[in-house]
């Protein structure tokens, strides 16, 4: 029996053309509250940068929002929501919603549900709560979820609470009849081929749209055609576009460089050795804004950071104090913005940003 629902055909045919997800932070002020002035301004700077689409609830915006003592999950998913109502009705473009969702299978369901009740077209679904889980008891907690909302496949990096899920479980999850898109980011070139043969071994390659979440390769992701063969025929697959933590800041330019890589991909730009300088910068500014040289325990600090310096958050603040920069991680951010200025969009957040929070 067909899973359900299915997500409306302009959401479909947008993820499977490609575009920009950044993964939305969570705003506090200076003491810890709820900044839901600064929440809605980061939606409409997404919007304005030229996204395609917004993933709230997921781990930029802090896991932490589903504990009772913050409660912030459902405000969250609804300023979002309430700012891209907002956007539309003024005669912006429409973006693509995603959710986050983790936990044990009546917590995501739940979530899925109200996620779905507030207007989200799609659920980027965390395996992170089952570590012990096998196939068969991870793919039964997929197609829960997927009762309730469609599926935006997750694979999480280990460093930060993922399991391994390999190519059969990538090959099964994308028979789950409303699975539209999945999110590869393992961080590990091996296990993204485990991803991209699985869905050709499922017979659902170009229905299945992939996006890189490998925030340490972006630009050669986007690049790559991936050959494959399955049932006795060469299968092409390509990552279409993004959900990125690493899109949250300097989206003005996250966009630029994604059409920029379109054009390549489309032929009317040729491929050359600069867009592959391109792909090792990006990654180097990604080192500094994700931590990585402290196994990534500053990603979601780093970001704020940043965003904080724009004026775009009141604070840099994260809903755990001890979750914080790391030692020299703020030296290192203003070493990469110096190296790279073409890929900061300070002046373009300037320009606009008493407008985004009125």
């Amino acid at each position: 029996m067909p899973d359900s629902p299915h997500v409306p055909p302009w959401v479909r045919d947008t993820l499977r053309a490609g575009t920009v997800i950044p993964a939305h932070p969570l705003a506090l002020t200076a003491d810890g509250a709820y900044d839901e002035r600064r929440q809605r301004a980061l939606t409409r700077y997404y919007a304005a940068a030229g996204a395609g689409g917004v993933a709230v609830g997921v781990h930029t915006t802090q896991f932490a929002i589903r504990d009772p003592a913050h409660g912030l999950l459902e405000p969250v998913l609804r300023t979002a929501g309430d700012a891209l109502d907002e956007i539309e009705r003024n005669g912006g473009p429409r973006l693509v919603r995603v959710a986050g969702v983790c936990g044990p299978t009546a917590q995501a369901v739940r979530e899925a549900e109200l996620a779905a009740s507030l207007g989200y077209h799609a659920g980027l679904l965390s395996l992170s709560a089952l570590p012990e889980a096998d196939d068969d008891a991870l793919l039964a907690h997929c197609r829960a979820v997927a009762g309730a909302i469609p599926l935006f496949g997750f694979y999480l990096q280990t460093a930060i609470c993922g399991r391994p899920l390999g190519e059969s479980f990538w090959r099964r999850f994308a028979e789950i009849d409303n699975a539209v898109a999945i999110k590869i980011a393992p961080f590990d070139r091996y296990r993204t081929l485990d991803v991209v043969h699985g869905v050709a071994q499922s017979g659902r390659a170009g229905e299945i749209a992939l996006y890189t979440g490998n925030d340490d390769h972006i630009v050669a992701d986007l690049l790559t055609p991936f050959r494959t063969r399955a049932g006795g025929v060469t299968v092409t697959q390509r990552i279409v576009g993004g959900l990125l933590g690493h899109w949250a800041v300097w989206t003005r330019r996250a966009v630029e460089l994604f059409d920029r890589v379109r054009a390549v991909r489309d032929g009317t730009e040729p491929l050359t050795p600069e867009l592959l300088t391109l792909d090792a910068r990006v990654t180097d500014c990604n080192a500094a804004l994700f931590d990585a040289a402290h196994g990534f325990a500053g990603c979601v600090a780093g970001i704020n950071h940043v965003l904080h310096g724009q004026g775009l958050l009141a604070s840099g603040r994260c809903l755990d104090p001890r979750e914080r920069l790391s030692p020299g991680q703020a030296e290192r951010i203003a070493r990469v913005r110096r190296d790279h200025p073409d890929l900061t969009d300070d002046d373009f957040v300037a320009e606009h940003l008493d407008e985004w929070l009125s």
